[in-house]
């Protein structure tokens, strides 16, 4: 197994101290470089995992906080924090840009290598970045089918993913309807895939917390929508020695 080192970095944004999660690949040199957004509930170790996971493929991975530390077990107290946020565009870019200026000033970054990954409310500051004129490699979003301010997508510079559950509620048909119609609009390379028969938060396993109707882990799905990830990094931001 490749050896991973990993640390947590603290840095001020959105009037919080966010903690994120560094995780380096093995060697000296730079590597292209991915950030990790989380869901509303908060950077946890799923998140966490999935950065080591990307380390031991070469990438720098910096999986980031966006609740200060917190992670929300009462689904009301983050519904009342993260749905704000959402709604606010230019505090989703702050936070967003808050952890892209971390991952580029690691010396083990290639800033000219870098692409964002996120879960629901992480998806969404993902594709902010994008709207915010960002030079990503890739954009890769679950549960996240956010849609921005009219004509700024056309300032997306890469290729954007997208994954959902079939029978999520949160991200309906017409949710994805208009993120594509969006996506299309803009002239973005996009792709939208829908996995039949998931829930929202699809992706991550149970946890000890209320669950919403709706809500759901989809294993064999969740399976599936990480190979795409991988396989999206692998396409538009390989790992060279």
């Amino acid at each position: 197994m490749t050896t991973v080192t990993t640390h947590s970095v603290e840095y001020p944004a959105d009037g919080l101290t966010m903690i994120s999660h560094l995780a380096l690949p093995a060697g000296t040199g730079r590597r292209p470089a991915v950030l990790i957004g989380p869901e509303g509930t908060g950077l946890n170790d799923f998140q966490r995992r999935r950065a080591d996971a990307l380390a031991e493929l070469g990438y720098v991975a910096l999986a980031f906080d966006i609740n200060g530390g917190r992670w929300f077990t009462d689904i009301e107290e983050m519904l009342a924090h993260a749905l704000p946020l959402l709604a606010a565009p230019d505090r989703m870019r702050e936070i967003g840009h808050a952890a892209l200026d971390v991952l580029r000033a690691e010396p083990r970054t290639d800033p000219d290598r870098i692409a964002a990954v996120g879960y629901g409310t992480g998806g969404a500051i993902a594709l902010e970045l994008g709207r915010d004129g960002v030079d990503l490699r890739a954009i890769g979003t679950i549960n996240a089918l956010t849609t921005g301010r009219p004509g700024e997508a056309a300032r997306i510079r890469c290729p954007v993913w997208a994954g959902v559950g079939s029978e999520d509620p949160i991200m309906p048909a017409a949710q994805r309807d208009a993120f594509a119609a969006e996506m299309q609009e803009a002239g973005v390379d996009w792709r939208l895939v829908v996995y039949g028969g998931a829930q929202h938060a699809f992706h991550h396993p149970p946890v000890d917390q209320a669950v919403r109707p709706g809500v759901g882990h989809h294993p064999l799905h969740a399976q599936r929508a990480w190979r795409d990830i991988v396989e999206l990094l692998a396409d538009c931001l390989p790992v060279t020695e």
